[in-house]
């Protein structure tokens, strides 16, 4: 049974009045979307108006016209939370949280409390949408956890109560996913969760050792990934060694689940809960199908402000056949592209696909990641049982210096681990000027 409900309840979360909430929301949105949209974005922007000093002069004298409001970036809010917090709400009566710092500029924020519900309320929603019950469903989760103090056992009870057990990620140990071989074993779990890179590091030693993960676990139903870029050949490599669908889910921290769906397909937005803009380098809405940035509003967050928030990532919307919003396209972070030496940019993304291409010929590199020291200086970091060969070492340079088609130096270096944040994330690509 899961616990998470009961828990929500006892600390002052109304889940079940939020759940019926939810309900008549998701019929509204059906009825008139954009009569839904712009009732909610006027009414969440009159609130702050006049009970958020912060936002007020966020806002100052410019137009309170939707389109002109300014977006609201994480630097903006990395003030202390008090000053940000609306009349008749604390840290005692709001859900306190952390962003994880992946992006940078870590920072806290708060939800009030009947937010909270909501939000928890539509993640289980979106979950059944894809076939996955978290009352029933005991979940496999690869996320970051404290090493050791009160923090830890307080993960752990968290995850007791959610119907989870977390497998630590921070060790890439073959002695460790033999323990998680075991565990998958000995536990009908119904599905994973995790952060791409460290499944795919799961998914490869369990190739070295002909394994399938539902043979082991025939209880499995999914696996969910999240926080990190999916490529086609590791969404179908995932499918192949774990036997169960991959499922794409994009959210943070500060809204929630954003938009969830099958790996490679359009994935559902949230719509009765955020709004989801894609505006350009100008700030202006671009049409759909064209990739931006993604800017997103908090509906029912009364405690914090998150108005036409950028959250740093790029990304495409489109519409479904009847007229849905649909999230078509990730297209990674803003700012992750390479700076050449003639001044010339190119995606982050296309830089790292390359590199992967060539690379996964060894076999043998379990994962690596690209800093750019310099217009003219890259540094692939990569960590494998086996050091690579000089032939293969040089393939690798060749490939690079082919689609960069400029004289750059670049250093090929083994590690034992990579850096990660302090949940686990892992920056594929870093530019470090």
């Amino acid at each position: 049974m899961n616990l998470t409900n009961l828990s929500l309840s006892l600390n002052g979360y109304d889940i079940a009045s939020a759940k019926k909430e939810l309900d008549i929301l998701n019929k509204k949105v059906l009825q008139n979307t954009e009569r839904y949209n712009a009732q909610h974005k006027a009414a969440i922007l009159d609130f702050h108006l006049k009970n958020n000093e912060f936002y007020s002069r966020f806002v100052s004298e410019k137009s309170t016209e939707w389109d002109a409001l300014p977006i609201m970036t994480k630097s903006d809010l990395q003030i202390p939370l008090n000053k940000r917090l609306s009349v008749g709400y604390s840290n005692k009566n709001c859900h306190i949280h952390k962003t994880s710092g992946s992006s940078g500029t870590p920072f806290i924020f708060a939800k009030d409390k009947y937010c909270h519900a909501l939000t928890w309320a539509s993640i289980q929603n979106l979950y059944l949408t894809q076939g996955i019950d978290l009352n029933t469903s005991y979940e496999a989760r690869f996320y970051g956890i404290p090493q050791s103090g009160i923090s830890r056992y307080k993960e752990r009870f968290k995850d007791f109560l959610s119907h989870r057990y977390r497998f630590s990620i921070f060790d890439s140990s073959y002695h460790n996913f033999e323990n998680f071989i075991a565990k998958f074993k000995h536990n009908k779990f119904g599905h994973l969760n995790g952060y791409t890179s460290t499944l795919l590091l799961f998914a490869k030693y369990l190739n070295t050792k002909h394994l399938i993960l539902r043979d082991i676990c025939p209880t499995l139903t999914h696996c969910i990934v999240t926080a990190e870029m999916l490529l086609e050949s590791d969404k179908q490599f995932l499918e192949h060694q774990f036997a169960v669908p991959v499922i794409n889910e994009y959210g943070a921290s500060e809204t929630g689940v954003i938009a969830i769906g099958t790996a490679q397909h359009s994935m559902k937005i949230d719509e009765a809960l955020i709004y989801v803009e894609i505006l350009d380098a100008s700030n202006k809405p671009v049409p759909d199908g064209k990739n931006g940035k993604i800017i997103v509003t908090s509906f029912f967050n009364k405690a914090h402000p998150f108005i036409r928030y950028q959250l740093g990532d790029i990304g495409v919307i489109n519409r479904d056949s009847n007229g849905n919003k649909i999230l078509t396209s990730l297209e990674g972070r803003i700012g992750d592209y390479a700076v050449l030496p003639d001044g010339s940019k190119i995606p982050a993304l296309a830089f790292y696909y390359v590199t992967k291409n060539v690379i996964d010929d060894s076999g043998n590199i379990k994962e690596f990641v690209i800093d750019q020291q310099a217009p003219n200086n890259f540094k692939i970091i990569y960590v494998a049982e086996n050091k690579l060969s000089e032939s293969q070492r040089a393939k690798i340079k060749k490939s690079l210096l082919t689609y960069i088609k400029q004289s750059v130096t670049i250093e090929i270096i083994q590690k034992s681990s990579l850096n990660r944040s302090n949940r686990g994330k892992l920056k594929q690509f870093t530019r470090s000027f």
